[in-house]
């Protein structure tokens, strides 16, 4: 029972339950077997407590050397990121380590964001397979490093192939959205070939993730070929197409499939909290003030989605853009949340474009509360001060912003190659080809 109820996600409570009782009982005990799927569902219900519990119990009864249960133990505390540092002294003590421990040590690492030590391990990793090829390239996806993935992906390939390690559709999944997020069209179109020759395209989750990496990249036609022409279509295969067409500013295309939606007669295709935020940044870049406001309302009225602080961010975004400040404002002072830098950020984006200064300087004084390090929103302060004409606030402000040594996120833009991705950061001369590029573009402006 306990097994069966820990390899349900929606039963992992009764898994730890039915596990407290046995204990309570006194027989029978338990043993190897019965621990691994006990720790699988501790997380789940007293998150690392539950983990340590179960791992007392564990030493009591003798099974803390048996590799199957240190695995569980590593797997179980790492997925509650501030028992990371115990899931690697459990790693550390095996002297049995399998891939799994292996691997599941690399996605502990990976949940809590620390891709450097994730991949150093993967690299010591004595042999591999596609799980934890793939724990490594969606761990970086995960957490935005987007052409590591796609680096990791480019040697699995190479070496991974040669051990029998061929990409399988987690693979093929991950790599994509890093494709779609750094704008790598043609490594994009590449892996479609591979899902097509190797059979997979009927996967539901593929074809989900071929629209989203298409409409990312700008392929619209391409990514509304395949919706049409997937016969596994769920909620998110509605979402992403419809987030393609709203990305890109065709309103009428993205509100046009959301009514499609809806009506398409299938009662477990419903929208929820993703398909509004959807909505709302399709009424955005159309302007569509009126109906952004419907849908706002919508969500809540015959939905029951409880608005999110990202859906709160899109209608002021909204309301901004069309220069309706005091509805703006109203929105933000009656919120059930406290407003974030998301929100601020649109205001402040609504102020730029009329004009309101006063409100621009009352919202980029929010985002220096929220992030006072941030030399960014620093210098958009300052930068107001001097379109305002109060230049003795904006020498003040940069002396304070030089005092506090504050930081301002340098842009980044990218370029793909002959299938590899270049990086640019701003006032950076890293790249090996800098003097190249700066001999370029001073010919330009020499003949501009």
């Amino acid at each position: 029972m306990i097994t069966a109820y820990a390899s349900n996600p929606n039963h992992h409570t009764s898994a730890f339950v039915l596990y407290r009782h046995m204990l309570r009982k006194g027989k029978p005990a338990p043993n190897n077997f019965i621990f691994p799927h006990v720790l699988k569902s501790a997380p789940e219900v007293l998150e690392s407590n539950g983990t340590k519990l179960v791992h007392t119990q564990i030493l009591k009864s003798g099974f803390g050397q048996y590799p199957v249960v240190q695995t569980a133990l590593v797997d179980s505390y790492s997925r509650t990121g501030s028992c990371i540092g115990i899931a690697r002294d459990v790693f550390d003590e095996m002297s049995e380590r399998n891939l799994v421990s292996w691997t599941a040590m690399v996605s502990g690492y990976m949940r809590v964001g620390d891709v450097g030590k994730a991949v150093s391990l993967f690299e010591q990793m004595p042999n591999r397979d596609v799980p934890s090829w793939n724990a490594v390239i969606a761990g970086c996806t995960q957490n935005g490093f987007f052409s590591e993935a796609i680096s990791v992906l480019r040697k699995m390939v190479m070496v991974g192939t040669v051990e029998g390690n061929r990409p399988n559709q987690v693979t093929v999944v991950c790599s994509l959205s890093a494709c779609g997020n750094t704008g790598m069209f043609q490594l994009g179109k590449s892996i479609h070939g591979y899902v097509y020759r190797n059979g997979i395209d009927n996967d539901c989750f593929i074809a989900n993730a071929l629209i989203d990496m298409y409409g990312k990249c700008g392929s619209l036609d391409t990514a509304r070929r395949i919706f049409e022409m997937s016969s596994k279509k769920n909620l998110t295969s509605w979402n992403s197409i419809i987030n393609c067409f709203a990305l890109h500013g065709q309103s009428e295309n993205a509100i046009s499939l959301f009514e499609e939606m809806i009506n398409c007669g299938f009662e477990d295709i419903r929208p929820d909290a993703v398909t509004f935020i959807s909505l709302l940044n399709a009424c955005t870049h159309g302007g569509l003030v009126e109906k952004g406001r419907a849908y706002f309302e919508l969500m809540t009225s015959s939905y029951n989605i409880e608005p999110r602080i990202d859906h709160y961010g899109c209608l002021i975004d909204l309301l901004g853009r069309a220069g309706k400040f005091e509805e703006a404002m109203e929105v933000i002072n009656f919120m059930k949340m406290k407003p974030d830098e998301v929100v601020w950020g649109s205001l402040l984006n609504g102020c730029k474009i009329y004009g309101r200064l006063d409100l621009a300087e009352f919202a980029v004084k929010k985002l220096i509360e929220i992030d006072p390090n941030n030399g960014g929103y620093g210098s958009m302060l300052a930068n107001l001060y001097g379109a305002l004409g109060k230049w003795d606030e904006v020498r003040k402000f940069r002396k304070k912003l030089k005092e506090q040594s504050a930081y301002k996120t340098p842009g980044c833009s990218w370029i793909e190659v002959d299938g590899k991705v270049h990086q640019f950061y701003s006032v950076d001369k890293m790249h090996p080809r800098t003097d190249e590029i700066y001999g370029i573009l001073e010919s330009m402006v020499a003949f501009s």
